[in-house]
């Protein structure tokens, strides 16, 4: 409740910047709900959101454009699609209802693709898996980047800075 307070408090007299530090902090999934949708309809209204966090899987669900910061610099910014371009070697975890269909489709297009959990690793990226399960009618259930997103970008970026060290698989060993 407090949080919420907080964040209706920095609204009053309706800013043109609003500036919060940690916003999810307290607060319950509900609550971080309502913070979210509050955010995207106050940046839709016109508004501008500064918004710092150490949850970057939650900033990923609201920002439009990000800056990443390790020791007090600028290591990364842009939109999230400039930021996680290329990253992976353009690898992608897709998983389908047919799922050894999709694995001989994919070969057969040339890609290499391996088993990962329930679906397969491709190496290439995701608009090129969905043009095969397209053009071969495979129903696709996930389609995504095989690596990370924000937070295994930031990790790797300031990977120097950590306490411990991060592999490519974004494990701390």
């Amino acid at each position: 409740m407090r949080q919420r307070l907080g964040i209706a408090h920095a609204l009053l007299g309706d800013p043109s910047v609003l500036i919060l530090d940690e916003p999810a902090n307290g607060l319950d999934p509900a609550g971080i709900r309502w913070m979210r949708g509050l955010l995207k309809d106050y940046a839709d209204r016109g508004g501008t959101v500064l918004l710092s966090s150490h949850l970057l899987n939650e900033v990923e669900l609201v920002a439009d454009e990000m800056i990443l910061i390790g020791r007090g610099q600028i290591v990364a910014s842009g939109t999230k699609q400039e930021l996680l371009a290329g990253r992976a070697g353009g690898a992608t975890h897709v998983t389908a209802l047919d799922v050894a269909s999709l694995s001989t489709a994919l070969e057969g297009n040339g890609f290499t693709v391996s088993a990962a959990g329930d679906g397969l690793r491709v190496e290439t990226d995701p608009v090129h898996v969905g043009r095969v399960a397209a053009d071969k009618q495979i129903v696709l259930t996930d389609l995504r980047p095989a690596e990370g997103g924000p937070e295994n970008l930031f990790l790797e970026l300031t990977a120097d800075t950590q306490r411990e060290s991060i592999t490519a698989e974004g494990v701390a060993v």
